[in-house]
């Protein structure tokens, strides 16, 4: 019994959530913009592949 502390927090299971490790600074910011990574791993691929079929259809077709 001499190790419980000598006041005890009648409020602790209460606020027992505020220390859940889904609450921390590190998760809150990974889950600022969900689907960032993706958007921009999509965003890039387009870029590439519109630059890729522009680049081809110019050298085809000549104007003047």
């Amino acid at each position: 019994m001499s190790n419980l502390p000598l006041f005890r927090d009648p409020w602790a299971k209460s606020e027992a959530w505020r220390k859940h490790p889904v609450f921390s600074n590190r998760a809150m910011f990974r889950n600022l913009f969900p689907g960032f990574g993706i958007a921009v791993v999509a965003f890039s691929a387009y870029v590439v592949v519109d630059n890729l079929y522009l680049s081809a259809s110019k050298s085809d077709s000549k104007h003047h």
